[in-house]
């Protein structure tokens, strides 16, 4: 982990670990993220979900055109 004088406040999910980041954080590679806290960070990979799915839909929508 960096030692950041200037740390993000955000929080992130690392997604090699399944931890919750804040401040001190991972390579970014391994992270989703950021969060505006801890509790939605720890839903990233639900998040991700959801989002990829409305992504599909609204792909599929635009191809049916």
């Amino acid at each position: 982990m960096a030692n950041d004088p200037n740390p993000d406040p955000g929080w992130y999910y690392n997604t090699r670990t399944n931890e919750v980041e804040h401040l001190e954080r991972s390579r970014s590679v391994d992270l989703l993220g950021p969060y505006p806290d801890e509790a939605t960070a720890r839903r990233a990979l639900e998040i991700a979900r959801e989002r990829t799915r409305a992504a599909d839909a609204a792909d599929a929508a635009w191809n049916d055109d």
